[in-house]
């Protein structure tokens, strides 16, 4: 198995990389690394963004596998490897490239890559914290073939709401979109939406009806209800607050933390992969951008290591 570790780590036990996350993202990372001989620790925290789903969707050879089983072959493989995978929460990244844990271990590396993912903050409807990753959605990529052919509604909040519900229609004859406070259709919107065959309800959403633990309706402020086996939604998400203070580290306009092409942050030898860069990144593009971001880290770490040995070399001969 690969190491876990529940002792304090000296800041002079480096690691070449530590990685906070231990989702797909982390993980393919850790795997590159780890086959370039790197030490390199990886720490979960054991609360995925996609937990709540079922299964994952869309990843070649693997479609319709569990989050966590999927996570469990990823961290199987790594078992051949100086690769050490570590339990806990990151309070704090610091200026040296620590990484502070809630129970006062601290990591040191070389390069640190930040590959948390997002939070998500529900829509504040009662029973949404339930139904969550079930019949409250997200990505109709992920979920709209196992809901296609029913009833299903969108929960209007923003513009890209729109896009969604006509999304949606792909996988059923029988869409709605709620629109919510702070959502204004233009008449271009309207006129699309009802081409397409979407129906159109104004009111707020309430709570979830559930029937045989299963999504029946969205129940209105109003006490109106609209029939539906799945709601689909945009929840805000928003980065751990742990990363966001880093200093040099910046957040673009959608919260998210920005990288250069390569996965660099704007703090020296910081790097950052996954959702924590790109709310709407899947399970393979994401192993994807984490595969590219390692290569690129892997190639810093040599250009490092061979800078010291030229030093050292320098050294040896003036002592000569």
């Amino acid at each position: 198995m690969p190491r876990s570790s529940n002792v304090f780590v000296e800041p002079a036990d480096r690691y070449d990389v530590v990685i906070i996350g231990g989702g797909i993202a982390g993980l393919t990372a850790a795997t590159v690394l780890g086959r370039a001989c790197r030490r390199v620790a990886v720490v979960d925290a054991g609360q995925p963004r996609n937990g709540p789903a079922d299964q994952v969707h869309g990843f070649p050879s693997r479609d319709g596998i569990s989050p966590a089983e999927l996570v469990r072959l990823c961290r199987s493989d790594l078992e051949q490897y100086d690769v050490e995978l570590v339990s806990g929460q990151v309070i704090r990244v610091n200026e040296d490239r620590q990484a502070e844990l809630a129970d006062g271990r601290v990591l040191q590396g070389r390069h640190l890559l930040l590959a948390t993912g997002l939070r998500d903050t529900l829509p504040d409807i009662a029973g949404a914290r339930e139904r969550w990753g079930r019949d409250l959605l997200h990505c109709p990529y992920c979920h709209g073939w196992e809901m296609r052919n029913q009833a299903l509604a969108i929960l209007g909040t923003g513009q890209s709401s729109v896009q969604q519900s006509i999304l949606v229609r792909s996988f059923s004859a029988e869409v709605t979109l709620i629109v919510q406070d702070g959502l204004e259709l233009s008449g271009d919107d309207v006129r699309s939406l009802e081409a397409m065959g979407v129906d159109i309800v104004e009111g707020a959403a309430q709570r979830l009806l559930i029937r045989e633990d299963a999504l029946d309706a969205v129940v209105l402020a109003d006490g109106r209800t609209v029939p539906c086996r799945a709601l689909f939604c945009e929840p805000v998400a928003t980065v751990d607050p742990a990363l966001a203070d880093i200093p040099g580290c910046t957040l673009d306009a959608d919260g998210c933390l920005e990288t250069d092409d390569n996965g660099r942050t704007g703090a020296d030898r910081i790097w950052a992969v996954g959702n924590v860069t790109d709310p709407s990144g899947q399970v393979v593009p994401v192993a994807g951008d984490a595969y590219r971001l390692a290569v690129a880290l892997n190639a810093q770490l040599l250009e490092e290591d061979t800078e010291a040995a030229l030093s050292g070399g320098e050294r040896a001969a003036a002592s000569l």
